[in-house]
């Protein structure tokens, strides 16, 4: 069974739609989780915790623990993308890239806060 491409490439096999379908997501997915941990780390933490009495400090520890579940995700999502060939791959690659960054250096940031 061969579907059609909405890329306009040559129709490719239900299992390659499929494995194309994981990888968006899992992309979508790293993203989510991405953006969850900064909204905890620049909005719920500096805002809201406080203003409801909830004790300062926990964000740096939950900021370690989204951070490296946030990198987990998206390295994941960098190996779907190119076990089905998805022709978005390598600019996919490349924002994940970015966020692993971003998140690494958010990662030294929040171990460097709690020590």
């Amino acid at each position: 069974m061969t579907t059609e491409r909405l890329d306009g490439r040559a129709p490719t096999s239900a299992p390659d739609v499929e494995a194309e379908e994981a990888a968006q997501r899992t992309f979508s997915t790293s993203i989510l989780i991405s953006a969850t941990r900064c909204l905890l780390t620049y909005v719920i933490f500096p805002f809201v915790a406080p203003i409801v009495g909830i004790a300062s400090g926990v964000g740096s520890t939950i900021g370690v623990v989204t951070s490296v579940i946030g990198i987990a995700a998206n390295l994941w999502s960098i190996k779907r993308f190119h076990a089905s060939k998805h022709p978005w791959r390598w600019p996919i690659t490349a924002i994940n890239v970015g966020i692993i960054g971003l998140l690494s250096v958010l990662l030294v940031l929040d171990i460097t806060d709690l020590l």
